[in-house]
């Protein structure tokens, strides 16, 4: 009980610790130029607008939280800009207002919107404007005819819990680009826990280093309407238990329009130096049956791919679909060159394919590989979520094989590896990702002392709940685990796990029926760690 009470003392402090900070709520539009400071935090309430013509300012450290209810989110209009420009010890953070010291609530994807930049570059819309979804506001247009359109710069930003749904099939993303042009600056962001896609596309010119898109709920990476960017090194990491239930989950899903029409421009993004590690840890893990591809590549884009990693998809690595996509692969205006592919049932797959085309041969002639297990892609730690660390091994195929990148100003030429990640960690310091040593393939003594034996715990799902929940939590090492419920006095209400357990996931299920509505703490000790967190039962 003196350990609960310890916990709920630290809740109170932190309440008196943030008393300091001036909360500043804001909504409406922003219509002159305006800089939020690190020593207040803000409260978006509803829809905010940077209107035409205006330009935002945060400064480094500055939080930002959604109002719960709200479908918050910060919309940047055609001609107005953001700078949100963090450091590696000093980033940005957009999140849940249930992330705030001493919320009774725990925050979950879909707390609130997230953030759109709009923009004045093509799209292939025949109007050459169209309307963002996930607003409703007929005048959240975007599109036109500057490639250098500059939306502002953002870097070392972190959204956490964003993706809400404004209406069905017309949801928010954790960061939308619309007809965002290539004058825009974006670097290190990671996106986290979002409840629709992560990033998505829609049109533009614009470029992106040093994505995370992270324990994401539909796709990792989404393009459409003539996106026609480049991108290089970007990670996606998944949560085997949490996909999108209204459709499917893949790491990119990529249309030229919704029709698969030829409108011009096509979808065509250049993309290097990408991971993708999907939920499936081993053939015996546990994953959400809504988990498809890797990559679904679909509806005429012509994607074109190259020094990347896809590892841990259950389905197919690369699923070619339709008719246009296909001629079009075949046709080499589209491709997946110097890559690798591991522990899927297949490299590439295909559907309306072409007839007589050898789509193994292909993936093969273009300097690919194929591993049908995910060890063979000797990862550092890929699948342990709350640290995944996709690192290469000394000795992994990923670190060699990869061809040059072009030499163009924007891509790093130096990194001829395949994956987003040689030896360098670009998430240190301002990401949530904890990334271990990177250790050698040969010495798994080594591999398994570099691996925090801290424990992984993860937020139940689902919370709220009833009557029902699942909790889950990963050893690296085995040891003595011990897993308690308690109510709000301190008072043991259950232990579920009280005893050795070897190394691995475990997902434990409490069946509350017989408790009463209320907010309930959950502790987990293990290797002289422990860890406890808050959920909420409602009838």
């Amino acid at each position: 009980m003196r350990k609960i009470f310890l916990f709920l003392i630290i809740l109170v402090t932190s309440v008196v610790n943030l008393s300091a900070q001036t909360q500043v709520e804001i909504s409406g539009d922003i219509s002159t130029n305006t800089t939020w400071t690190a020593n207040n935090n803000y409260l978006l309430n509803g829809f905010v607008h940077v209107a035409d013509g205006v330009t935002l300012t945060i400064e480094a450290g500055t939080t930002i939280y959604g109002k719960i209810g709200t479908k918050a989110s910060l919309i940047v209009r055609k001609g107005g800009k953001l700078n949100a420009i963090g450091t590696a010890t000093s980033p940005i953070v957009f999140t849940s207002e249930y992330t705030k010291p001493g919320s009774v609530q725990e925050p979950a994807a879909g707390d609130w919107g997230g953030i759109i930049l709009l923009g004045k570059a093509p799209i292939n819309v025949a109007s050459g404007s169209g309307q963002i979804e996930g607003t409703g506001d007929i005048n959240d247009i975007y599109g036109g005819t500057d490639v250098n359109d500059n939306s502002g710069t953002l870097k070392y930003v972190r959204i956490e819990f964003p993706g809400v749904a404004f209406a069905k099939d017309n949801e928010i993303n954790g960061l939308t680009f619309g007809g965002v042009g290539a004058g825009t600056t974006i670097d290190y962001i990671q996106v986290a826990y979002s409840g629709d896609d992560s990033y998505e596309w829609f049109g533009g010119t614009v470029n992106c280093k040093h994505l995370i898109a992270y324990a994401g709920t539909d796709d990792d990476f989404d393009t459409d309407f003539g996106f026609q960017g480049k991108l290089q090194f970007l990670l996606g990491v998944r949560d085997p238990l949490v996909a999108d239930q209204a459709g499917t989950s893949n790491g990119f899903e990529s249309d030229n329009d919704g029709t698969g029409s030829l409108n011009s421009p096509r979808t065509s993004p250049t993309w290097w130096n990408v991971t993708l590690i999907g939920p499936k840890a081993t053939p015996s893990s546990t994953i959400d049956s809504k988990y498809n591809y890797g990559m679904h590549l679909r509806r005429s884009s012509q994607n074109k791919i190259s020094n990347t990693l896809i590892i841990g998809w259950p389905k197919v690595g690369i699923f070619a679909d339709g008719t246009q996509t296909n001629k079009d692969l075949k046709d080499g205006l589209w491709w997946f060159r110097n890559g690798i592919v591991a522990g899927a049932a297949k490299s590439v797959d295909s559907t309306k394919g072409v007839a007589g085309f050898d789509y193994s041969n292909w993936f093969t002639s273009n300097n690919n590989r194929y591993y049908d297990n995910n060890d063979a892609a000797a990862l550092s730690n890929p699948f342990f979520l709350s640290h995944p660390n996709a690192l290469p091994k000394v000795g992994s195929p990923a670190l060699t094989g990869g061809a040059v990148p072009p030499g163009d100003g924007f891509f790093d030429v130096t990194a001829t590896f395949v994956g987003a990640f040689g030896a360098e960690d670009w998430t240190s310091g301002w990401s949530t990702i904890k990334m271990t040593p990177v250790v050698s393939s040969t010495n798994e003594e080594l591999a398994t002392a570099q691996i925090p034996v801290k424990f992984e715990l993860s937020q139940n799902y689902p919370n709220p709940f009833n009557p029902a929940t699942t909790i889950r939590f990963s050893l690296p090492q085995a040891g003595a685990v011990k897993l308690t419920v308690y109510n709000l006095l301190g008072q043991v209400v259950t232990t579920l796990v009280n005893g050795y357990r070897e190394a691995g996931t475990y997902n434990v299920n409490w069946d509350a029926s017989n408790l009463s509505t209320g907010i309930y703490i959950y502790r987990v000790e293990a290797n002289s760690f422990s860890l406890t967190k808050k959920m909420t039962l409602l009838k």
